[in-house]
């Protein structure tokens, strides 16, 4: 039995058109937010459970897809990236 899993199908863009707006309107509400939070979120929240989100896969995929809308800093403290909207980042450069 052969498996596509490199397909471009209704439901495929669908779920990752759904995946980008709550990542976006998680991270505008919550700005400074780490990947765990998200995946926490997303899993918990959202019910988007089998979708086999990690904090590493949400990392990817904001810095591949949602470069444009959303910035990511180290957090030295945590020693982790930290996301965030990039209007308010840029922003609060410049203050």
């Amino acid at each position: 039995m052969k498996h596509n899993r490199g397909g471009s199908g209704t439901q495929k863009k669908a779920r990752f058109e759904r995946l980008k707006q709550e990542i976006i309107n998680f991270v505008t509400a919550n700005h400074g937010c780490s990947a765990q939070s998200i995946v926490a979120n997303l899993s918990h929240e959202k019910s988007m459970r089998n979708h086999g989100l990690t904090p590493r896969k949400v990392g990817f995929f904001i810095s591949r897809n949602l470069g444009e809308k959303l910035a990511w800093w180290q957090d030295h403290r945590a020693g982790r990236r930290v996301y965030g909207d990039r209007s308010r980042f840029s922003e609060e450069k410049a203050n």
